[in-house]
């Protein structure tokens, strides 16, 4: 294949359409408007019910990207009990920066699950240390449009870590206003990982369609 396709679900209904079209991996959320939030539990287990593909499952109660350790902590034992076992997270300070201590503290519970780092690099203060900060974590993927802007913007970002996400043991995954016309780019510089939301769904935000999903798989495996 050309590239890991991963698709932003927020029900089984979208899990099904995006298997069917041919996505490696989901990310369940609730609140696309909110760039994704924690699902509620029952939604999780009828999404791993719906499908067999791996379903990374977001923590995260504050679109600002700060958070309530013991309250994240907490989350993670619900959805680690409805049967989630990859998940996504990343906080920031304060100050803007990677907020290294509570991550840790909330990927002590996760007990070793894989996980991605997400957007959150993006919108720190300085963007390459965040970077460096989110890879010591030691996620196997992080999210990343390469500027808060989105992918075009970020294209230049995006370049410079492709060429040595596998010095940091990464995947980089590029997602956040991610386009067709990005991917040839992106290829060349080394981006493996290519993460779609609202590429995947009908116009206004509804339903993942299928056939979008089998475009996108189409293209990467061009």
């Amino acid at each position: 294949m050309g590239g890991l396709l991963e698709v932003i679900v927020v029900d089984a209904a979208d899990a099904e359409a995006a298997q069917a079209g041919g996505a490696d991996r989901l990310e369940l959320v609730r609140d696309l408007a909110a760039d994704g939030l924690t699902p509620d539990v029952g939604v999780v287990r009828s999404v791993l019910a719906a499908t067999d593909l791996p379903v990374r499952v977001m923590v995260r109660d504050h679109p600002d990207f700060a958070v309530d350790v013991e309250a994240a902590r907490r989350r993670v034992g619900g959805l680690r009990a409805a049967g989630a076992r990859e998940f996504v997270l990343g906080f920031l300070d304060a100050y803007g920066q990677v907020d290294v201590g509570a991550t840790r503290d909330v990927l002590a519970d996760l007990d070793g699950c894989p996980w991605t780092f997400h957007r959150a690099v993006d919108h720190a203060a300085h963007y390459r240390l965040a970077w460096d900060h989110a890879v010591s974590l030691g996620p196997d993927t992080v999210l990343t449009a390469g500027d808060p802007g989105g992918v075009e913007d970020g294209l230049a970002n995006l370049r410079e870590l492709a060429a040595q996400q596998d010095v940091d043991g990464v995947l980089l995954l590029a997602g956040g206003g991610l386009r067709p016309e990005h991917v040839t780019d992106l290829r060349a510089a080394g981006v493996r990982g290519f993460h779609i939301g609202t590429a995947a769904r009908a116009a206004g935000g509804a339903a993942v369609l299928a056939d979008r999903v089998r475009a996108w798989r189409e293209l990467l495996d061009a």
